[in-house]
């Protein structure tokens, strides 16, 4: 059995990003009163914190339902990605450092789990080709 580094690396990836999310998903959902207070603190009442918990656990059982269709775990990524985007833009905004680490990480995190996603092409040549 021949297991290559891109492998191995794309489920180290995959397992860091589930990692990451479900629980802060599932903190949103029940609100956790630090989360909630968090939440609260970058504008989000409780309805909007409860709604973010719910799209995210969607994104999180389409990419653990990805363990058997792999399109679906691409789809979960795609959904949670605006997620990670968002959650790193709010707490810089908010100069909530101590939370940013997580978000950024996912931003990465879904970079590269789309990038080693061998369904989605990536082709920035024509950018590469303009600013020559």
């Amino acid at each position: 059995m021949n297991i290559s580094f891109k492998t191995i690396a794309y489920w180290l990836c995959y397992a860091w990003y589930l990692y990451i999310i479900a629980p802060s998903a599932i903190k949103k959902i029940i609100q956790h009163s630090g989360m909630m207070q968090s939440m609260q603190s970058l504008g989000f009442e409780k309805t909007w914190t409860i709604a973010i918990g719910i799209a995210e656990i969607m994104g999180v059982l389409l990419i653990i339902a990805g363990l058997y269709k792999s399109q679906l775990r691409t789809l979960g990524i795609l959904l949670l990605f605006p997620f990670a985007i968002g959650a790193f833009t709010a707490h810089m905004a908010h100069q909530e450092y101590f939370h940013f680490y997580n978000s950024l990480i996912m931003c990465f995190l879904s970079f590269i789990l789309l990038c080693f996603d061998e369904r989605i092409n990536i082709n920035l040549s024509p950018i590469v080709k303009e600013v020559k």
